[in-house]
């Protein structure tokens, strides 16, 4: 039964507050990846006898597997899919930067120049679901940003295939490579590189806490767009609301995961308790009622507010990685939001919307970091350089500057290259 409490009874560390793992996940993960550094495709085969209960006679997937993945999938879930596709891209292609040049003094050329990362990495979650959702909202702005080679990396089944759905998404979305590996091996082969699968610059998409462990560690070896924890979502709702509504929202990041944390804020009490009924209702019908009904005991909560905007304030304080504004007029609050990875406007967006069709992305800062952190956009998936060019006139005219704020910190060679030109003059 999901637990109650008036604002002001709970902290904001505790609103998302979750029991943590009791596996050394760290050691654990730090093995792996020494395993598959030294052993390389030897050690992604074991680990898939080990984790996944399949000996793979081949670690990449071939063009043959995935044309026949996707012509066994039913045709409106390719229609489905292509309509996704159009969304997403539509919003992403609208992300784009452009490099830029500034020359309005005298001999004095400065720029930045925007390069696409060459080879990124996606992972895609093959365990308590699989998530086809997730190709396109790492692959689409992967090639928006003119990335030369998208390597995906996803577990098999114990039938040594992937997922025919998720290869279908990997039609549609562009990826170049599929490889057959899950884990924080995966993570490891992408960082590192072994003789099937390359190394690259990025890795993305979302994971467990192996996966996420895995990130961690390689981070620095190569970029990753963000160490996500458990799915989280908070709704903050009105007495206006329809309580149906408000528990099946919650419960659709409740199923994620049995850590995830769904929680509302609202200004009702009645609405509070409604949802509450309304949530032991639904909970016995849903296919992974299990996984949901741990995740609503453990880590679910309601918070009953004086006002609507004390709820907003409980958003900020807690930035969600996930957030609905469940009132009539939710763009009254929306700049008064500071802290959310995405929010869903009104009583018809719920956050399932957002996950496949409306177009932004999914991958969002989760346990806070919304403070601080964006969602994968285009900008993940490229590098900023820049230049400058002076002539000499242009040089001598702040030579002298350099070289006295170079005095200031102690650095003579500082100072001496900048004059060094002009000391025969």
């Amino acid at each position: 039964m999901i637990r109650t409490y008036k604002y002001g009874e709970i902290t904001k560390d505790e609103i998302f507050a979750r029991t943590e793992p009791t596996v050394n996940v760290e050691a654990v993960v730090a093995e792996i990846i020494e395993t598959v550094k030294k052993d390389k495709d030897k050690a992604l085969v074991a680990y898939s006898e080990k984790f996944d209960g399949v000996k793979l006679d081949a670690l990449e997937v071939s063009r043959e597997e995935i044309d026949e993945a996707f012509n066994s999938v039913d045709k409106k879930f390719i229609s489905i899919l292509k309509s996704a596709y159009e969304n997403i891209y539509a919003f992403h292609s609208r992300q784009v930067r452009n490099s830029f040049l500034i020359n309005d003094k005298d001999g004095v050329v400065i720029g930045q120049k925007v390069i696409p990362i060459e080879k990124v990495g996606l992972y895609v979650p093959g365990g308590t679901a699989a998530y086809p959702s997730s190709v396109l909202m790492n692959c689409v702005p992967a090639k928006i940003a003119g990335c030369k080679e998208i390597v995906m990396v996803t577990p098999p089944s114990k039938n040594g295939k992937v997922n025919p759905h998720i290869l279908a998404a990997a039609a549609v979305a562009g990826v170049d490579r599929v490889f057959k590996v899950g884990g924080a091996q995966a993570i490891a082969a992408l960082a590192y590189g072994t003789e099937s699968v390359p190394k690259v610059d990025k890795i993305v998409g979302p994971g467990n806490a192996f996966v996420a462990e895995a990130k961690k560690q390689v981070f620095g070896r190569v970029s990753i767009d963000m160490i996500a924890g458990p799915s989280e979502i908070l709704v903050i709702a009105d007495g206006t609301c329809n309580a149906k509504y408000v528990a099946a929202d919650l419960l659709s990041q409740a199923e994620h995961d049995r850590m995830a944390s769904a929680v509302l804020v609202t200004d009702s009490e009645k609405l509070a308790a409604d949802v509450a009924e309304e949530l032991e209702r639904q909970l016995p019908l849903l296919e992974r009622e299990e996984i949901a009904r741990t995740s609503i005991d453990n880590n679910g909560k309601i918070i009953i507010t004086g006002s609507i905007d004390e709820a907003v304030e409980v958003a900020n304080s807690i930035a969600p990685e996930h957030l609905e504004i469940c009132v009539d007029e939710p763009f009254m609050y929306l700049d008064k939001i500071k802290n959310a990875g995405s929010i869903f406007m009104g009583k018809y967006c719920p956050e399932a919307l957002g996950d496949y069709m409306a177009g932004p992305n999914h991958t969002l800062p989760t346990s806070g970091t919304a403070r601080f952190s964006s969602p994968l956009s285009v900008d993940d998936f490229v590098k900023k350089t820049q230049f400058s060019y002076f002539t000499k006139d242009a040089l001598s005219k702040v030579a002298r500057d350099v070289e006295y704020f170079a005095s200031k910190e102690g650095l003579g060679a500082h100072a001496k290259s900048a004059v060094i030109r002009f000391d025969e003059e």
